[in-house]
């Protein structure tokens, strides 16, 4: 078995590409192996700055022989059919072979070496390579047909075993030649196969491995901070753009000036982060430090001290167009700043930004009004000191804020940050602290691990907000398909889901849906948007082992919308169901309903008590269902829905006993019907918890 080694070296291929060339690279490369037979042992691959590489381990030194089989039409087919086959395969009639009256075309194929094979396969790769972007360049460039990389690619070295796998690609030919660092080593290094390779360009201070560089940049940074009495501030991301920004990547601390601090801490953090790639450093107090880390691509002679002043003036540039942006949106104020909503489009449908922001102010209205959303469930504080007219002015201030620092010059240079910097402006035109927070939050969550609102008027602020969106694009038909949600649709729903779970808001989500009424916009369908909800608890609660079945099972019971209480029933249900218990209630239920469904039983039935003389499993299920029904039913309405299954349970035996030693299609009529009302009882009884039919199993 032998190795090999591709390297494709090129100009700085951009960092956020390089995790999906590696993969893309692995995956052609395998996918050209298996046509001709073979597959590797290992497939390894590397990206960095200016070079993309792949080591295959364990290949063999040849294809074995194949025998490809093609099917063709039936020997009875017309002549013309024939022909066509016989075109297609370049064979005779004579050499086709016939099985259960069907013509194969078998042509053996012999052994290939596995160098020719890879010399086929590299050219494909590189020419059909999906990078998101590409560039032509020289002379060829003028035709469309010329070759494509992301940047020009320089040299390509092929290596099986020890020799040259000899081809060419544009001009470029394969070879055994690469360099190292541009500047610590630039000359060339003769590579003497895959073995070597990493250690060769470690030795020309190029580390190829990603993982490594990686590695480096997070220990080293986290230690210059810890040197400094600082602490770095975390971000894998920004490891990763570094380790792909450099081949032997050296970080180094920098200092900028402290006035710097004044400016909002996130401001600092996106400033260095988006603009220069910049780590930053907090102090013991948690409080964000004027330090920063930068990642070097060279070991400098005098130990990075012009590199880290050189990025220290660069990032006091940054630094001070930010305090500019800051300060000028501070003497705007953030009431003036909403003045240029109008002229943001939310969507040419529904209106501008501002009546978004009035919309939001309604549905937060209503929500207080109609719902009691603070007042039904959990005590919040602190909103469960105020009036409901103090909540709504609170709620109805803070939504009409909430959009006004789309306006703002510094969430026009970095729109990551609008909604905290209308924190930030509230604050500093003394409206009310809850306010302030609400505007800071609303569009949280954001995603699955964000935090959610956890401050009363930002809650339901968020909640109005998303609210707003989904039907706002629900009523224009903008809804979502398939893996298609251009307006983020489905995030704002599990934003919505996980705001209310996380703080056990009480309220049917369908009774504020049903008051939504959206001035200029159809009614959308309410029953279509909490579909759309209970799909995407479906989605949330998957992760956390939920069923989807228990979901649909309590969810068809009148169409349960609040979602706390929805999800206490169904974590209950997910116990029962799986003990003896409820196993076994289940296959008498669903017994029970496809013998009522075969017989034309729909709905609930009204139940008299049999005047015949009754068998004696007959009596113990009435006797049962006469302890049962009350404890569950009292059980539900008091939301223990652990006892209401306990009540459950007790019906199990006699459910058994009664399909045992009772015959329910009687030939006497009157029995029938009685037993048929009897398991029309039981269905009814078990649906006081949820509709068993819908359960799998």
């Amino acid at each position: 078995m032998t190795d090999f080694l591709l390297e494709l070296r090129s100009e700085e291929i951009p960092a956020r590409m390089q995790a999906g060339a590696r993969e893309n690279l692995a995956k052609l490369f395998a996918a050209e192996l298996a046509k001709a037979g073979l597959s590797a042992g290992e497939i390894v691959t590397y990206a960095g700055p200016r070079r993309l590489a792949l080591i295959a381990r364990g290949l063999p030194p040849a294809t074995e022989a194949v025998s490809e089989e093609v099917k063709g039409p039936r020997a009875s087919a017309p002549p013309q059919a024939l022909e066509g086959f016989l075109r297609k395969t370049g064979l005779t009639r004579e050499q086709l072979t016939e099985r259960d009256g069907v013509l194969f075309a078998i042509t053996e194929k012999p052994g290939r070496a596995t160098a020719q094979v890879l010399a086929e396969a590299i050219p494909a790769i590189v020419r059909a390579f999906p990078w998101p972007k590409s560039m032509r360049w020289g002379a060829e460039s003028a035709s469309t047909e010329s070759m494509r990389w992301v940047r020009p690619l320089h040299a390509i070295v092929a290596l099986f075993g020890g020799e040259v796998v000899p081809f060419e690609v544009a001009g470029i030919t394969s070879g055994n030649v690469t360099r190292g660092h541009r500047f610590h080593a630039p000359a060339e290094i003769l590579l003497t196969g895959a073995d070597t390779y990493v250690a060769q360009l470690r030795a020309a201070k190029v580390l190829v491995d990603q993982d490594e560089r990686a590695a480096i940049i997070r220990a080293r940074a986290s230690a210059l901070a810890a040197e400094a009495g600082l602490e770095l501030v975390e971000d894998e991301g920004l490891v990763a753009e570094n380790a792909g920004l450099t081949e032997w990547p050296v970080p180094l601390l920098g200092r900028f000036d402290e006035a710097f601090l004044e400016v909002p801490p996130e401001v600092i953090q996106l400033t260095a982060r988006v603009n220069q790639k910049y780590f930053v450093c907090r102090d013991g107090n948690g409080k964000l430090a004027n330090a920063f880390v930068c990642t070097a691509n060279i070991e400098a002679t005098d130990g990075g001290a012009k590199i880290v002043e050189g990025n220290g003036k660069v990032l006091a540039a940054r630094l001070s167009d930010a305090r500019f942006f800051y300060e000028t949106d501070l003497k705007a104020g953030l009431q003036n700043l909403g003045s240029k909503l109008g002229r943001l489009i939310f969507h040419e449908k529904l209106g501008d930004m501002g009546g978004k922001a009035e919309r939001v102010a309604w549905i937060g209205r209503l929500l207080v009004e109609q719902s009691k959303i603070f007042s039904n469930g959990p005590k919040i504080e602190p909103l469960s000191t105020l009036s409901e007219g103090d909540q709504i002015r609170l709620i109805e201030t803070a939504a009409k804020l909430s959009k006004n620092d789309l306006g703002s010059g510094m969430v026009g240079e970095f729109p990551e940050l609008q909604g905290i910097m209308g924190g930030y402006y509230a604050n500093a035109q003394g409206e009310d602290p809850q306010v302030a927070d609400a505007i800071r939050n609303h569009y949280k969550p954001v995603g699955a691990s964000d935090d959610v609102p956890n401050g009363p008027i930002a809650i339901a602020v968020s909640i109005a907000d998303k609210l707003d969106t989904i039907l706002a694009f629900f009523s224009i038909g903008e809804k979502p398909t398939g893996s298609k949600d251009p307006f983020g649709l489905r995030r704002a729903a599990l934003g919505v889901i996980r705001t209310i779970i996380v703080n056990k808001l009480r309220f049917r989500l369908r009774d504020v849906l049903g008051q939504v009424q959206l001035p200029g916009l159809s009614v959308p369908d309410v029953d279509g948007v909490i579909a759309f909800f209970i799909d995407r608890l479906k989605v949330q609660q998957r992760e956390a082992g939920v069923r989807h079945d228990l979901i649909d099972a309590v969810f068809a019971l009148g169409g349960e919308s609040d979602m706390v209480r929805l999800l206490s029933r169904v974590h209950a249900l997910q116990a029962f169901v799986t003990t003896d218990d409820g196993t076994n209630l289940l296959a008498g239920y669903k017994r029970a309903a496809n013998i009522l469904k075969k017989e034309g039983v729909e709905g609930d039935q009204s139940w008299t008590a049999p005047t015949y003389t009754l068998e004696p499993a007959e009596a113990d299920l009435i006797a049962a269902l006469d302890a049962a029904e009350p404890k569950a039913a009292e059980a539900v309405r008091a939301e223990d829905f652990e006892a209401a299954m306990a009540a459950l349970a007790s019906l199990r035996a006699p459910i058994d006993r009664f399909f045992d030693d009772v015959t329910v299609n009687d030939a006497d009529p009157a029995k029938r019907t009685a037993r048929l009302a009897l398991l029309a009882r039981v269905r009814a009884a078990v649906h006081t918890v949820a509709d068993f039919s819908r359960i799998e199993g």
